[in-house]
C-alpha cells in the first residue's frame, strides 16, 4: 500500500490556481464541458487501445456518468475510460500546463481588469482546473486500464494537493466537486439543479460520441469518497436519463446541424472558448473513403511558435472510432492551427505513426483537405475581407512557412497573402493588388523586412522610393527574412529587398550629360567615397554612392547573397553560429553633410575630422535602422565634440 502524500503545487502553478479561481469568468458553465470532454477523450483511449489489447476492454457500455446530490451539493462526473496511474496524476493534475503556465498567468492579468474578459481556461490546456471556478473542494479516484490499484487526489484549489491509495472497481476516473453556494451576481449557478446541469450538457456536449447519463439522486455522501463508482450501471438513486444525441456530428448532412452545433463541436475538440473563424466540411469518394471536419480559430493558438505546443490539432477516426489525437500526418505545418477530425473508411485500426508517413491514403487525404482549407481561405479573402485580414493578423506568419523550401512548399500561399503598404499606411495589399497598382517601368515587387510597420517607415531605404510614388510592402514576421530568397516568384515578377544590394527604383530622372564643373564634383565625390572606404576598413564591405537616399546621408546595405541584420538576431537566438558579415554603407552626396566632408576633404584630404566623420556616419547609419553602435561610449564622445565645436563657431 502506498501512503498519502501532501505535495505543493509548482511555484506558478499556485499563482495560476489563485487567478483563476478569483478572476470573473463571464462563463462558469465551460467547467462541466471541459470536465466531459476529458473524460469523452479518455473512453477514445480506452476504446482504441482496447482494439489492439481486447483484455483492456471494459465490461460494460462506455459511458460518462453524471452523479448529483442536492442535500450533500456534489456534482460527480465519471467515466469508464483509460484512467491514470498515480504517475500520471502526479503529471497531469500537479503540473498546469505544462509549457503555457507563465503565458496564461500574464494573460489572465492582462484581462482581469478588463471590461470583456475572455475565456482563456481551455485555450491552455488547463481545463480540469476549470473546477475550481465552482468547487470548494476536488476529489478524483482513477485506476489506469490494465492495473489492479487506484489513486485518489484531493485538493481545495489552494497552494497542495493529498495523493494516495483509492478504491475503485473498475478502470477509469471519477470527479467529484464539492460545490460552492450559488452566487447570481457573481455568475455562479446553482450547479447542484439537475435542469441546470441537464441544459448544459445539451448546450455544449450534445453531439460527444458516448452516452452522457445523468444520475439524479437525493441521497446525502461524502465528497471524499469513491466519486461515484462506475459509469454505465444503475444507481440506488435513481435511473440514469441519457441527456446528448451521440451521433458524429461530421456524418450529418450540414443541412440538419446548425451554426451553434458547430461552434460547440470546435470548442468541444479545439478546447477554444471562442467560436471558430472558419468551417470546413469535405468528403472523399472514390478508391477510398473519408469524411473530414475542420475549423479555422479566430485567435492564433498561443503556442502557435512553441518549440514545445500543446497542441489540439486534428484527431484521426477510423470509422468513427478515435485512432490518434494530434495526427500530424493529415496537414503540412504552416496549417497546424487547424482543429477538427478526420474520419477515415479504410485505413486499420492499428495505424501507427510509422505507416502514417508511407501510407498513400493519408497522402491523398492531407492534399485533399489540405486544398479545401487553403481553397476556404481563398473565399474568405474574396467574400469578407475585414474577416480574412483578422485571420491573417492572427495566423499569416504561420501560413508564409508554406512559401519556405522542401516537399510542403505550396505557392498557392502567395495567393492569400497580405502585406501593409508603405503609400497608405495601415492597408493590407495581396500581391494580385499590389502588381495592378505598380508604377510604369516597374519590374518587381518591392519588399521591406522590419519589427513593426512604424520602424519601417521610418527607414531611409524607403527615400526615394517614397519620393517617386513606388509603392513597398512591408513584411513584419521573422519567416519574412527567409522565404522571399528562395527565388520565389508571382505572375513572374520576382521580390526584391530595398535594403538589399543595388537598387535604383524605376521613374527616376534621366541623367543629363555632365558638364565640367558636375564631372569634377564627381571625382570629387569618389576620391572621398575612398578615403571613408579607408577609414571604415574594419566596419564596412565598402562605401558607395547611393540612389536610394534623397534626405538622410547615409545608410547601411546588405550585400547580394549576405545575412541581414534580422537574420544573424534569429540565428543568434537559436544558438546557431553567425559568421561576420559586413555591410556596404551607401551616402548621399547631395545631403549638406556630404557636401561640408567633400569640401573638407578637397582643402586637406589628411584631415584627422574626416575619420571622425566618417565614423559618425556609420554610426548614424546603424542609428538609423534601428541598430545599436558597438561601442557607444565612443560614438556618443565623437558626436558631443563636434557639437561643441559647432557651438564655439568653429569649423566642425
Amino acid at each position: 500500500m502506498t501512503k498519502t502524500e501532501t505535495r505543493e503545487f509548482q511555484t506558478e502553478t499556485q499563482k495560476l490556481l489563485d487567478l483563476m479561481i478569483h478572476s470573473l469568468y463571464s462563463n462558469r458553465d465551460i467547467f462541466l464541458r471541459e470536465l466531459i470532454s476529458n473524460a469523452s477523450d479518455a473512453l477514445d483511449r480506452r476504446r482504441f487501445a482496447a482494439v489492439k489489447d481486447p483484455d483492456l476492454a471494459p465490461a460494460g457500455e462506455l459511458a460518462i456518468r453524471l452523479e448529483l446530490d442536492k442535500e450533500s451539493r456534489t456534482l460527480t462526473i465519471a467515466d469508464n475510460g483509460v484512467g491514470m496511474s498515480r504517475d500520471d496524476v502526479i503529471e497531469n493534475l500537479g503540473t498546469i500546463a505544462r509549457s503555457g503556465t507563465r503565458e496564461l498567468i500574464e494573460a489572465l492579468k492582462r484581462e482581469q481588469n478588463t471590461d470583456e474578459r475572455p475565456d482563456l481556461i481551455g485555450q491552455f490546456g488547463v481545463g480540469f482546473y476549470s473546477s475550481f471556478l465552482v468547487a470548494r473542494r476536488v476529489v478524483v479516484v482513477t485506476r489506469k486500464a490494465g492495473e489492479t490499484t487506484a489513486t485518489r487526489w484531493e485538493s481545495h484549489g489552494t497552494g497542495e494537493y493529498t495523493i494516495g491509495d483509492g478504491e475503485r472497481s473498475e478502470a477509469g476516473t471519477s470527479v467529484t466537486l464539492e460545490l460552492a453556494e450559488p452566487d447570481e451576481e457573481g455568475g455562479l449557478r446553482d450547479y447542484a439543479n439537475a435542469s441546470i446541469i441537464e441544459s448544459i450538457v445539451r448546450t455544449y456536449s450534445d453531439f460527444v460520441a458516448y452516452p452522457i447519463q445523468l444520475v439524479d439522486g437525493d441521497a446525502g455522501g461524502d465528497a471524499g469518497g469513491d466519486g461515484g463508482g462506475d459509469a454505465g450501471g444503475d444507481s440506488e438513486s435513481g435511473e440514469p436519463r441519457v441527456l446528448n444525441t451521440m451521433k458524429a456530428i461530421w456524418t450529418r448532412p450540414e443541412s440538419e446541424v446548425t451554426d451553434e452545433e458547430y461552434n460547440q463541436f470546435y470548442k468541444h475538440v479545439a478546447h477554444d472558448m471562442s467560436d471558430p473563424l472558419l468551417r470546413v466540411a469535405t468528403r472523399m469518394e472514390g478508391t477510398f473513403e473519408a469524411s473530414a471536419l475542420l475549423f479555422v480559430p479566430a485567435k492564433a493558438p498561443w503556442d502557435l511558435f512553441h518549440p514545445q505546443p500543446s497542441r489540439r490539432g486534428v484527431k484521426l477516426y477510423v470509422k468513427r472510432i478515435f485512432v490518434m489525437e494530434d495526427c500530424d500526418e493529415l496537414l503540412p505545418p504552416y496549417l497546424r492551427f487547424v482543429r477538427g477530425v478526420v474520419d477515415a473508411e479504410d485505413l486499420p485500426l492499428n495505424v501507427s505513426r510509422e505507416l502514417l508517413q508511407e501510407n498513400r491514403q493519408i497522402a491523398a487525404i492531407r492534399k485533399h483537405i489540405t486544398k479545401k482549407v487553403l481553397d476556404a481561405l481563398a473565399g474568405l479573402k474574396n467574400d469578407d475581407r475585414d474577416k480574412y485580414e483578422s485571420f491573417w493578423s492572427e495566423l499569416g506568419a504561420a501560413m508564409k512557412e508554406g512559401l519556405l523550401f522542401g516537399t510542403e512548399r505550396n505557392e498557392r500561399v502567395l495567393d492569400l497573402l497580405l502585406a501593409e503598404s508603405t503609400l497608405e499606411p495601415g492597408r493590407l495589399l495581396s500581391l494580385d493588388e499590389y502588381v495592378e497598382r505598380m508604377v510604369e517601368g516597374q519590374e518587381e515587387i518591392y519588399y521591406i523586412t522590419a519589427e513593426s510597420a512604424e520602424a519601417a517607415r521610418r527607414s531611409p531605404h524607403l527615400e526615394a522610393f517614397r519620393d517617386r510614388k513606388v509603392e513597398v510592402l512591408v513584411l513584419q514576421d521573422r519567416v519574412d527574412e527567409l522565404w522571399p530568397q528562395t527565388g520565389i516568384t508571382y505572375q513572374g515578377k520576382a521580390l526584391r529587398a530595398v535594403g538589399r544590394g543595388e537598387i535604383d527604383p524605376p521613374g527616376a530622372p534621366q541623367k543629363a550629360d555632365q558638364s565640367g564643373e558636375e564631372a569634377a564634383e564627381d571625382g570629387a565625390t569618389r576620391e572621398l567615397l575612398l578615403a571613408i572606404r579607408s577609414c571604415l576598413q574594419d566596419d564596412v564591405k565598402d562605401v558607395r554612392r547611393s540612389q536610394r537616399l534623397t534626405s538622410s546621408p547615409a545608410c547601411l546595405v546588405t550585400d547580394e547573397g549576405d545575412l541581414t541584420p534580422q537574420m544573424e538576431r534569429i540565428m543568434r537566438e537559436t544558438g546557431r553560429d553567425v559568421p561576420d558579415t559586413k555591410r556596404i554603407l551607401e551616402v548621399n552626396p547631395t545631403h549638406p553633410v556630404l557636401v561640408e566632408l567633400r569640401r573638407l576633404f578637397e582643402a586637406d584630404g589628411g584631415d584627422a575630422r574626416i575619420a571622425e566623420f566618417a565614423r559618425l556616419l556609420h554610426g548614424q547609419a546603424i542609428l538609423a535602422e534601428g541598430g545599436t553602435v558597438d561601442d557607444p561610449v565612443a560614438f556618443s564622445k565623437a558626436l558631443a565634440d563636434v557639437m561643441v565645436r559647432a557651438a564655439q563657431g568653429g569649423s566642425a
